[in-house]
């Protein structure tokens, strides 16, 4: 088989904000933007890879989720609880403080952990988790 990651999704409860984030931030690529209102789908990825990308999207326009479905998303995300995404950089310290100098929501310095890696995490507008851990 012959299977790659293309888009995995993380939900935006504001769209600039989240657009703000990823491109000004992370210094992503924006690669769509369609949709209006908070109703918009913006696709993002890394500079240098074109086949890896994130889709911000409004996290309950699916028609099959209910309304309490929608209270529980909201909820979650809210806490920090619902989304998130690992990161990698072979700089861990320079990418936390380029991050960590714009306001970013910092839940976590740089630390070596119990499990092998050493990492970062911070958040992101809409709540999700954001966790960049070191190439070594």
């Amino acid at each position: 088989m012959d299977i790659t990651i293309d888009t995995t999704v993380l939900p935006h409860t504001d769209p600039e904000a989240s657009l703000a984030f990823y491109r000004d931030v992370l210094g992503f690529e924006v690669r769509s933007d369609v949709g209006q209102g908070a109703m918009r789908w913006i696709t993002v990825g890394p500079a240098g890879q074109p086949d890896t990308s994130i889709l911000l999207a409004p996290p309950a326009a699916d028609p099959g989720v209910t309304e309490d479905e929608r209270r529980t998303i909201s909820e979650m995300m809210a806490k920090g609880t619902y989304g998130w995404i690992l990161l990698a950089t072979k700089d861990l310290d320079g990418t936390f403080d380029r991050i960590q100098a714009t306001d970013a929501e910092v839940i976590q310095e740089p630390t070596e952990q119990p499990y092998g890696v050493r990492d970062c995490s911070f958040r992101d507008p809409a709540g999700n988790q954001i966790r960049i851990k070191e190439v070594r």
